[in-house]
């Protein structure tokens, strides 16, 4: 993988909140979710990061690369890049 969305800063920019409430815990607890399974495990940590970017596209978020690897250095992906690729995928919509 050298490049990929870093939940974090998507998170901080969408919702406008400091790096410091970027947590895992502290971003779901925000969005009115607990944390699913065991802290510090790979997997539930993944489930609970997607539980999270699929709460930021219901809410609007276009979700973009922002971090990606270059000659062996961390780079910030301006959010202006154009997508590469197929376009993200929607949520689909349910009638209320």
């Amino acid at each position: 993988a050298k490049k990929w969305i870093n939940i974090r800063k998507s998170y901080g920019n969408f919702y406008k909140v400091p790096r410091n409430q970027t947590k895992l815990t502290i971003m779901l607890e925000n969005l009115g979710m607990n944390y699913d399974g065991r802290p510090h495990s790979g997997l539930d940590d993944s489930k609970n990061i997607a539980r999270i970017a699929i709460r930021m596209l219901q809410d609007g978020c276009d979700l973009r690369v922002n971090e990606r690897i270059h000659g062996g250095q961390l780079m910030t992906v301006s959010s202006s890049v154009p997508l590469e690729g197929a376009p993200a995928p929607q949520m689909p919509r349910y009638r209320s």
